[in-house]
């Protein structure tokens, strides 16, 4: 696998020890751990008056990440020790009724205690902060990360001392042209410590990561790899299926790497019997536990392929917002909610959009049976001839495809969403499309297009993306942003592409109780309406191989400001903020059962 993140190493800043970000420590929850979630202080610093001086200048000692004792005897303007209190995970827009809007910065502080081991490395590893991090251990830099959506850790074994530590985070969420996202984007910028900190308590000479999948090229065959955290030669170690008896042990090569391949015959995953097998990849002084299911999935011709049998994508859009309480999802029990609507609906799959979510989703859906798109944040307008924004998009799919490259139940990577057609964005997105087969090349590629209209009432998806991707996905909202609700039974599709095609957004807004006539907007009648009409004109495009509607609940977006209706959500879910299900949900519901049937 192609390394884009930093090896392990300090070096020496401004006379202090610093410890980069290093490459993921994968599946965390299985890890010796200390949980560090829990009560944060917090300081609100909007000027950044805890990193830079007047001049604007970056502190060299005296800056907040210092967590100094405030006294009387000296000037200091801060003082965690009496600051307020935050529950993390969470986001502080939903947190601190006077962060409902804010953007810029929040530091957090929390203390723990940890006895140090010689025999081990101390890693600290955050499932998610948005959206620029930078993370200080006992008042020294350990390091720091860009992304809103993905993990990162640090080995920060040399900055921890006996007993009592203390971590500093600040997190800065504003918004930049050149981020992935980028500035304008149709979802809540929640700030803050967004998904589980753990510190990890790993041997010296750990397992890094590993991979457990079936044979791409050998039937009845499961293969994979080991990876140790250093190039350490020689070293036993072993992958362990109990129920299908196999137990192999490997030797790793001089880079740290052991290789292997077993014959097996498992039960494959489906929906409908999500199989998964306790595996366990070990060495002599580590144990790491894992759940894993086997499955392929190909596409042939207009068909999508599960297991060798062609299968139709019932699917819902979800973004990773919590039901009932508004704000960032992260929880297990989040994730349940949530998921256990998409299955009340007669999902088979669900796009998790438009950022990786928490890996309590990922893991959940998997176990409730439930194929997943995984998707990347470039979304709109993206800065496409900067370098950097294109390592950023490059590393946020990395870090994604690395996170859940073991989880069966991801069938789709996507790239993009609804993307301006143009050489510099096509140059962008091809580049991606290439290095996401680089880094995985067992599951699909897809990004939502968007379809171009035409005279009489033709609708032509052309994108010059379609040779780069495995499955043609767009978003299309007759009935909402162009047409009318009848204007569908008039609407044909021409999609040029031997390929199958999912449409991966469509939809319209509807207050939960509100009602009137089917013509007229924002009310329960118009949405069941507007689903009764797309779904029969779905019934008309060849090739139609899933959909994903768009989406499962109300959801809190900056750009939704209509008082009395919007309130700040955007209302297109099929589920209500607060959990209750409008009529078309139902439309929905009765159509999928319709889509089941035919591919029993």
């Amino acid at each position: 696998m192609k390394k884009i993140i930093m090896l392990c190493c300090t070096f020496l800043l401004m006379g202090k020890t610093i410890a980069q970000e290093i490459p993921l420590v994968s599946n965390i929850s299985s890890r010796n751990n200390i949980t560090l979630n829990g009560k944060w202080r917090y300081i609100v610093d909007p000027l950044e008056n805890g990193y830079y001086n007047y001049r604007l200048e970056p502190f060299k000692d005296n800056g907040f990440f210092e967590n100094k004792k405030w006294n009387t005897t000296e000037l200091s303007e801060y003082n965690f020790a009496t600051s307020a209190v935050m529950d993390i995970p969470s986001d502080w827009n939903s947190k601190d009724e006077r962060l409902f809007f804010y953007e810029g910065t929040v530091w957090f502080q929390k203390d723990f205690n940890y006895k140090k081991d010689a025999k081990s490395k101390g890693i600290l590893h955050f499932g998610a902060v948005n959206y620029d991090a930078k993370v200080y251990v006992n008042g020294k830099l350990a390091g720091t990360h860009v992304g809103g959506y993905t993990p990162f850790n640090f080995d920060v074994t040399d900055l921890l001392v006996d007993g009592n530590n203390f971590v500093v985070v600040k997190v800065d969420n504003k918004r930049h042209k050149d981020n992935v996202p980028t500035v304008n984007m149709d979802w809540w910028n929640y700030g803050g410590i967004t998904r589980d900190v753990t510190l990890a308590q790993v041997p010296n000479t750990y397992i890094e990561d590993y991979l457990v999948q079936l044979d791409k090229k050998e039937k009845g065959k499961i293969s994979g790899w080991i990876k140790l955290n250093s190039e350490s030669a020689n070293q036993t170690v072993s992958v362990s299926i109990p129920e299908l008896k196999i137990k192999k042990n490997i030797t790793t090569d001089a880079k740290g790497m052991a290789y292997f391949d077993v014959k097996a015959n498992p039960v494959l995953w489906t929906p409908e019997k999500p199989k998964l097998y306790d595996v366990i990849i070990s060495k002599a002084d580590e144990n790491i536990a894992d759940q894993i299911g086997f499955r392929t999935i190909e596409t042939k011709g207009k068909e999508i392929l599960l297991n060798g049998k062609k299968v139709f994508l019932r699917g819902i859009s979800i973004h990773e917002e919590a039901p009932f309480r508004s704000g960032r999802a992260w929880s297990q029990n989040d994730a349940i909610t949530l998921l256990t609507w998409a299955k009340e609906l007669g999902c088979n799959y669900v796009r998790l959009a438009h950022y990786p979510h928490n890996e309590n989703m990922v893991k959940q859906a998997e176990r409730m049976g439930l194929m997943i798109w995984s998707e990347v944040p470039v979304y709109w307008t993206i800065s496409w001839t900067n370098p950097n924004t294109y390592a950023n998009a490059e590393r946020q799919l990395h870090d994604m495809i690395y996170r859940d490259k073991n989880r069966c139940g991801i069938v789709i990577w996507s790239i993009a969403n609804e993307t301006p057609h143009g050489d510099d964005r096509d140059a962008f997105l091809s580049k991606l499309a290439k290095f996401a087969r680089t880094q995985d090349n067992s599951r699909l590629i897809s990004m939502a297009m968007e379809v171009t209209s035409s005279s009489n009432n033709i609708n032509t998806l052309h994108d010059n993306m379609n040779e780069y991707v495995d499955i043609v996905s767009f978003n299309q909202y007759l009935g909402w942003y162009r047409g009318t609700n009848e204007s569908c039974k008039d609407m044909q599709w021409v999609i040029p592409y031997n390929k199958p095609v999912i449409i991966s957004e469509f939809g319209g807004e509807a207050l939960q109780g509100r009602h009137g006539d089917k013509k007229e907007r924002w009310n329960e009648e118009y949405q069941e309406e507007l689903y009764i009409q797309n779904t029969q004109m779905f019934n008309r495009i060849e090739g139609l191989a899933g959909v994903s509607p768009w989406i499962l609940v109300d959801f809190r977006s900056p750009r939704r400001q209509l008082p009395d209706i919007q309130d700040f959500f955007n209302r297109k879910g099929l589920v209500s903020d607060q959990g209750i299900k409008k009529k078309a949900f139902y439309v929905m519901k009765d159509w999928y059962k319709q889509k089941e049937a035919e591919y029993k």
